[in-house]
């Protein structure tokens, strides 16, 4: 419901590639899924301006990447998941996914 986090989702597209990030305890990045569709209105919600996009499972990562190693490499600094930790969509920079996904033994 965040406007920044709905901005960000309306902006994916069939193909590309998302992190799946777990909160609660684990608070870990744990694998990747692929974008399937355009973002469309949440069908399980009244509100017209909330939206969904469909996702489909591509992998789990070997190893989770914790929060807390993301948060200490510099390479993440600008990263909305350690500026912004409670947003639940954002950009991540292709060398950010990449790096994400070598920590976590998928590269």
């Amino acid at each position: 419901k965040n406007n920044l986090a709905l901005k960000h989702l309306r902006q994916m597209m069939p193909g590309d590639r998302v992190l799946v990030y777990h909160t609660g305890d684990e608070k870990a990045v744990v694998g990747v899924a692929q974008v399937m569709s355009q973002a469309y209105p949440d069908p399980k919600q009244k509100d017209p301006k909330l939206a969904v996009v469909d996702l489909k499972a591509a992998g789990r990562l070997p190893q989770p990447v914790p929060l807390g190693e993301i948060k200490k490499d510099r390479a993440f600094a600008d990263l909305g998941l350690v500026r912004m930790g409670r947003l639940s969509v954002m950009p991540a920079s292709a060398d950010q996914f990449d790096r994400i996904l070598k920590m976590g033994g998928m590269k």
